[in-house]
């Protein structure tokens, strides 16, 4: 799965109303990350926004917004998501569905254990 999915999944995982609450904490953090992420562009704001109230209508702007701003090379902000995939599906984390590979440049260090998934930079 590309890292833009994840996030994306991750937030509408985070965003349901029945979402534990170890899962909700762990969304306003990626939620918060994303928005500093993307204070430079206020239509992206919007759209995570909308997003939030209709996933489906909004999920290709945002990927597009989220590619577009690097989100998806941000360390942080992918294993904050691999967490909440985790939480929400952990067969598929366990099976390896949330593994990201990371090619190009990667915009933030993280420093710390990924119990998520591996990461892979290249």
């Amino acid at each position: 799965m590309d890292a833009v999915s994840i996030i994306v999944a991750a937030l509408v995982a985070g965003a349901a109303k029945t979402a534990g609450e170890a899962v909700q904490d762990s969304y306003k953090g990626l939620k918060t990350l994303i928005l500093q992420k993307i204070q430079s562009k206020p239509a992206a704001k919007v759209i995570l926004e909308e997003h939030e109230k209709d996933s489906e209508t909004y999920e290709v702007p945002l990927k597009k917004n989220l590619s577009e701003l690097g989100v998806d090379k941000d360390e942080e902000i992918i294993v904050l998501a691999q967490k909440i995939m985790k939480l929400t599906d952990p067969e598929g984390s366990e099976g390896g569905k949330f593994n990201v590979n990371i090619k190009g440049d990667v915009k933030k260090s993280f420093i710390g254990t990924n119990k998520g998934g591996p990461i892979t930079i290249s």
